[in-house]
């Protein structure tokens, strides 16, 4: 996974100017091989091996002496490359893995069967470096293959063609290494059965991997497999500064912003793909994303007409972190209970925003209210008529449809919520409807919601900097909060010192932030403040942001928030920052 903040790959979102899928697939053929994936919106991602036994991420944490590869990571190679030799998962429980996946209602799984540091989970005979070198002495890729089908979940295989313990890799023996490679890629995909998606990588380089060849022993091996776009993927030119990436092959069939939510696009296929705590492979006393925000990056990603990966780190002993389990179990409460409005699903028609996102099946659209609004919400009108309303979570709502507009009035219920998947991750016994994540209004028209265009929803927060590039609107403050991966703000070259505010239109209690420098790390001093009064106050102080930036802190109730940058390097710019509510 690229997970170095001086590559990271997720802030970018990919464009391609033709039809993806592969290019002797008609259009229906290519639906149903990819339905199930479709209505799934939902997945868990597992990074593990050898690394775990040093708490610190996977691949990136290597330091490579090839110059070939980007990373400088502390973890010396000798000591990295020799990790396998105490690698013993001996909790490793396959069925335990799926288990924890079904619980928290995810309905496919992605295994890291090789990363970019080259150690394979599988027992190859392509490369002794793999997981029958260990004491472990299992094939772990071929046990959990057996768990995750007898479960009823899809199976993937994540694989990086990077290997930068590879002494051919790069170097004028390049085609050396690609024969290697595709060796491995043969074994995974022919010995453990039907593997229903293939996750490849990218590590910001040129990519050198025989793509046409490679993408047909794929095929060959895998007819009805879902593959991801990172085999073949350039970087545009910075100086345009566009940040999009594209898809080169129409072998690929969706793409993959990381960390972020990617923006809405109900064109091509989509998924986010984000880790459970801060860092890929596990981490000791990690910070661990609530319950309560899983949901809403579920819905908002589903809003989007994205899905949802959502990684875990297992532990050296094999077990998914207990933590991770806690949180991950009333999630799968919630899906049980109010599933329809996620799976199987599309995304829109109105598009999400931090505190509102909409999903839409038949005749029925699903408003996920996340925090922030009252009795009422307006949203615009949309060209069907609303011939019912109701409140999934609990309650009654009354539906008023204008020519314009959409009014939601939502009455309190009679009676306390129902023990179940709100009461699970509230911070208070019997929350009120309007304290619980989602609120979920179902909405039922005359006609298919499906065919409804998507529709901006207008955003209250109100965004202020103290220079905008050029003066040019292209590059705003209001970019800098449209949770929109393709647009940032930036100063003019040169600026050393700035800052950029939002304010919400009222008080919102905040325990977390998000920020995603655009462009490498320029920010060396900056401070995260709120209003209070007429001054400014501190809530914390910090050094370089680069990408994927997050940081907790004691709740603020406030309604402006600003980053005010003290020192940076040829002109800050800054693509999102995403103000966490409690």
């Amino acid at each position: 996974m690229n997970a170095h903040r001086k590559i990271g790959c997720g802030f970018l979102v990919l464009t391609c100017l033709s039809a993806l899928g592969a290019p002797d697939e008609t259009p229906a053929q290519r639906a149903t091989r990819l339905a199930w994936w479709r209505e799934a919106r939902f997945g868990m991602f597992i990074h593990y091996g050898p690394v775990s036994l040093t708490g610190k991420e996977i691949s990136w944490s290597r330091a490579n002496s090839n110059p070939k590869c980007p990373n400088k990571g502390p973890t010396p190679v000798e000591v990295y490359d020799n990790l396998y030799k105490e690698f013993n998962p001996t909790h490793f429980n396959a069925a335990e893995w799926t288990g924890v996946a079904k619980v928290a209602g995810m309905r496919y799984v992605v295994l890291t069967a090789k990363h970019c540091d080259g150690f394979l989970l599988w027992d190859s005979k392509v490369d002794a470096y793999n997981i029958m070198a260990t004491p472990f002495r299992r094939d772990l890729c071929a046990e959990l293959a057996r768990a995750v089908r007898a479960g009823g979940l899809k199976l993937g295989w994540y694989f990086s063609p990077m290997d930068w313990r590879d002494s051919d890799f790069r170097t004028d023996r390049n085609a050396t290494f690609v024969t290697r490679m595709q060796g491995e890629l043969r074994e995974l995909l022919n010995n453990y059965g039907r593997i229903d998606l293939l996750w490849f990588d990218w590590d910001a380089r040129e990519p050198l991997y025989d793509q046409p060849n490679t993408y047909a022993l794929v095929k060959r091996a895998q007819p009805q497999i879902i593959i991801n776009n990172r085999l073949d993927l350039v970087r545009l030119d910075r100086a345009t500064g566009d940040n999009n990436r594209m898809i080169k092959s129409p072998m690929a069939d969706y793409y993959t912003p990381e960390q972020q939510i990617g923006a809405y696009d109900d064109q091509r296929p989509w998924e986010t793909c984000m880790t459970l705590g801060t860092q890929w492979s596990w981490k000791p006393d990690d910070r661990i994303k609530s319950a309560a925000e899983v949901i809403s990056i579920l819905a908002r990603t589903v809003g989007g007409d994205g899905n949802l990966l959502l990684n875990v780190g297992p532990m050296p002993d094999g077990r998914i972190e207990p933590r991770q389990v806690e949180v991950l179990k009333p999630v799968g409460a919630w899906l049980a209970k109010y599933g329809e409005s996620i799976y199987g699903t599309r995304g829109g028609p109105w598009k999400p925003t931090q505190a509102i996102a909409s999903t839409r099946k038949g005749n029925v659209i699903f408003v996920h209210l996340l925090g922030g609004h009252g009795d009422t919400v307006v949203v615009p009108n949309i060209p069907r008529k609303v011939v019912r309303g109701s409140l999934l979570t609990g309650g009654r709502v009354s539906v008023d449809q204008a020519a314009d507009q959409i009014t939601v009035r939502l009455k309190p219920a009679l009676t306390p919520p129902e023990r179940g998947a709100e009461l699970l991750i509230s911070k208070r016994p019997t929350p009120s409807r309007q304290e619980a994540i989602d609120t979920i209004v179902k909405l039922e028209l005359d006609g298919s919601a499906m065919d409804l265009p998507p529709v901006e929803l207008p955003s209250l927060t109100k965004a202020s900097a103290s220079n905008v590039f050029q003066n040019d609107e292209r590059y705003s403050a209001d970019n800098a909060f449209d949770n929109d991966t393709k647009t940032r703000w930036a100063t003019d070259a040169g600026t050393s010192q700035a800052w950029v505010a939002a304010d919400l239109g009222k008080p919102l209690t905040i325990e977390r932030v998000r920020i995603d420098e655009a462009i490498g790390e320029r920010v060396q001093k900056f401070e995260f403040q709120y209003r209070d009064g007429q001054d400014w106050k501190t809530i914390f102080t910090g050094q370089k942001i680069g990408r994927w930036f997050q940081e907790g802190f004691k709740q603020v109730r406030a309604q402006e928030f600003r980053l005010n940058i003290l020192e940076a390097t040829n002109g800050p710019t800054i693509t999102d920052i995403e103000l966490i509510e409690k």
